[in-house]
């Protein structure tokens, strides 16, 4: 039996070997340079970072299941908000370390996500109502979080602070680099799952079934198997992102978890970054994440010709929409989609 040598080796594999390369090299050199920020970050820099990072995690997830996938949804805060509200509960009530918990709710999301999603997918919801059923459910765990006194309603939960460092519990003293490196670490091991995932065959045939489900039904794929896969992974990586939050902030309320707003920071990296690319996301949580803080220093400590803006209520939402708003006519297909699609030009 011969072996293929790599130069005797079809055009196609050496192209997707030349892809993988590629890929994974960007993701090591992209894993080092951020590595290195908490040497030389402020502590409000590190907090934005970290909220950066979390938001990347998020838009991966999403991205997974609405741009590989084709399902957009508009409620992943309802698995954001299992993640989170798993985390708290696991921690406050039982004192189970978050390592353990990002575990637990990863499963409980994705059996959520997979039920919600095979309900939908069953009853033939598509594109606007498979987002509005998402956005629903998501309401509908808010409620019944505000309403259930094992989840102390209105209240939430407050994460008991330690007294010392404990990677077990994931607490460090203020300002620790540590709470840079591990969302970086969750984030690159995100990122190595999309890239041997789109490559591999649920990958491929999930984004078969996004162009034509019908052309991709009669080849004979199981047009309901591979959606409901990528809808797990996606929903088990934003559970993950949900438990982590707790831990970095130490607390966590129906709002925080379930709000309208969380589905809004999951989408907004992935669109402005690039639907249905691998860096798309990533990309677009980097601009989106210092962005509306830049904006806020700006507008709360406005340079001598623009004194006249301190103290306008609501302007640094305006500002940061019309900027979002800019970057979706400019770029439709996203940051880097649009650069990708140049280069190739």
């Amino acid at each position: 039996m011969t072996t293929t040598t790599p130069a005797s080796a079809p055009p196609e594999t050496r192209l997707k070997d030349t892809w993988l390369r590629r890929q994974l090299l960007t993701l090591v050199i992209g894993f080092v340079v951020v590595a290195a920020f908490p040497l030389v970050l402020g502590e409000q820099a590190q907090t934005v970072a970290v909220r950066t990072l979390i938001f990347a995690v998020m838009a991966v997830g999403w991205n997974l299941m609405s741009g590989f996938g084709g399902m957009f949804s508009f409620g992943h805060a309802a698995f954001f908000g299992i993640g989170a509200y798993t985390g708290a509960y696991l921690l406050v009530e039982h004192g189970i370390s978050p390592w353990i918990s990002m575990l637990v709710a990863a499963v409980l999301s994705a059996a959520v996500g997979t039920l919600i999603a095979y309900l939908c997918l069953r009853y033939r919801l598509a594109g606007s109502y498979f987002a509005l059923a998402t956005f629903a459910f998501a309401q509908m765990f808010l409620l019944l979080v505000q309403n259930l006194e094992v989840f102390n309603k209105t209240e939430g939960f407050n994460v008991p602070i330690l007294p010392r460092d404990s990677w077990w519990m994931l607490q460090f003293e203020k300002g620790s680099p540590n709470y840079i490196w591990i969302p970086l670490v969750i984030l690159a091991l995100a990122v190595l799952g999309t890239i041997f995932y789109v490559r591999s065959r649920p990958g491929q045939y999930v984004q078969a079934i996004r162009d034509d489900a019908t052309a991709a039904a009669s080849l004979g794929i199981d047009t309901m198997k591979y959606r409901l896969i990528a809808v797990a992974a996606s929903c088990a990586l934003t559970a993950v992102a949900g438990v982590y939050y707790v831990q970095y902030y130490f607390f966590v309320g129906p709002e925080q978890a379930f709000g309208s707003a969380v589905s809004v920071e999951a989408i907004v990296p992935a669109v402005i970054g690039g639907i249905g690319t691998i860096w798309g996301p990533v990309l677009g949580a980097a601009v989106i994440g210092p962005l509306s803080e830049l904006i806020n220093q700006l507008l709360r400590n406005p340079p001598a010709f623009l004194e006249f803006l301190q103290g306008s209520i609501g302007l640094d939402v305006a500002v940061y929409s019309v900027i979002l708003i800019l970057i979706v006519i400019f770029l439709p297909k996203g940051i880097f989609g649009t650069i990708r699609e140049r280069w190739r030009k």
